[in-house]
């Protein structure tokens, strides 16, 4: 495993981070404990030192499985993430509540890396500042609940500069892959936030998997170079590649997944990528755009919905079918609305999700496009 060290804090972190929003999953969609337990063990063991959760993942398993990977000796062995849900805490006292909550989940004393989760500009203002929750992070420090302060961003480059100049924070966290170098805080944030000292953490860096499952007309371009990479290790090399990148969180679901994963950090290092290689990936990022639909991440922050609406799979469809897998696609389709139930068209427009979206997607004309196609 290969490590970086942290400006602000001195510490050094594996280059691979495990994020646990996408742990395996048994039939029925419940997670397979046993098996996130081994996986993130044995990813432990060989050197990752770095877990990421949140009070939302799995609807609230994640921090409980995560806790209980974790204890014995496994807990001293790890820098331990999470993260404060701006949008359930409506009066100050809450994230203090929810803090408790979190580390009794956890079962842990202290969080390494707290964060406020989601900031944009909607709640910005009226959550992080009316509701004091810097502050209210500054004093779970004192008492040693926390070690660092930090915030998860999903918003426009201006707010992120906004936030990162307001606070004196540890560390941020920011999406970011070879597709979203323009994308909300983008490369021009990470380069900002790099300038003004702070560790970044990348998230996102496969989209959900969209890099990882990609078109053969973007195949065909990486096949070409000299070196052979996997489309996955292409672009968790294009993020290790670049000094300003403290760690890349990877969301990993199976065995093979973390084995793979790991490999790849095993001999990524800043610096790894030859200029014909930026090329090939910047020739890459221009067929990808050219193809993609809906730049939808699975996250599942839209779910559930209130109707009922499966909505990251059915996207996924739509992706799949303007990406040339079209058979592919509609039996998927089927699949889906067979085994939720509800189309596209039973959207009622509550807009409850594109409230949650941390991507900003009108999900409810989305749903539209969607019915057209496959209705």
């Amino acid at each position: 495993m290969q490590y970086r060290k942290l400006v602000s804090t001195g510490l050094e972190i594996s280059a691979l981070g495990f994020g646990t929003m996408r742990l395996p999953l048994l039939e029925g969609g419940l997670v397979d404990e046993k098996g996130a337990i081994e996986m993130l063990r044995s990813a432990i063991e060989r050197g990752v030192n770095y877990i990421d959760t949140a009070y939302l993942y799995h609807n609230g398993e994640s921090e409980i499985i995560t806790g209980r990977a974790l204890e014995g000796s496994f807990r001293n062995r790890v820098y331990l993430a999470t993260k404060s849900p701006l949008w359930i805490i409506n009066q100050t006292g809450d994230f203090d509540r929810i803090l408790a909550e979190q580390l009794k989940k956890l079962n842990t004393d202290y969080i390494d890396f707290y964060l406020l989760h989601n900031v944009r500009k909607e709640n910005w203002q009226s959550v992080v500042l009316d509701l004091n929750l810097i502050e209210k992070a500054e004093a779970a420090k004192r008492a040693g609940k926390i070690r660092y302060i930090g915030f998860s961003f999903h918003d426009d480059f201006n707010t992120f500069k906004k936030v990162v100049d307001h606070y004196n924070w540890d560390f941020c966290q920011i999406q970011l892959n070879y597709l979203d170098v323009a994308y909300q805080a983008g490369l021009g944030g990470l380069k900002y936030a790099a300038k003004k000292g702070l560790d970044i953490i990348i998230m996102e860096p496969l989209k959900g998997g969209n890099l990882a499952a990609i078109p053969a007309s973007v195949q065909a371009i990486f096949d070409i170079a000299p070196h052979k990479r996997t489309p996955v290790e292409w672009a968790l090399d294009y993020l290790w590649d670049m000094p300003e990148v403290s760690l890349v969180l990877s969301g990993m679901s199976s065995p093979k997944q973390a084995d793979e994963n790991i490999e790849y950090a095993s001999r990524a290092y800043a610096g790894c990528l030859t200029s014909e290689e930026k090329n090939i990936i910047a020739d890459a990022h221009k067929a990808f755009k050219s193809i993609t639909a809906i730049p939808c991440t699975a996250c599942n922050y839209c779910m559930p919905c209130p109707s009922n609406i499966a909505i990251p799979y059915i996207f996924t469809a739509f992706n799949d079918y303007h990406m040339g897998n079209v058979e592919r696609a509609v039996h998927y389709y089927k699949d889906v609305v067979w085994r939720f139930g509800k189309m596209p068209s039973s959207c009622t427009k509550c807009k409850d999700c594109e409230q949650l979206c941390p991507q900003n997607l009108r999900i409810s004309s989305l749903l539209e496009d969607v019915d057209k196609l496959f209705g």
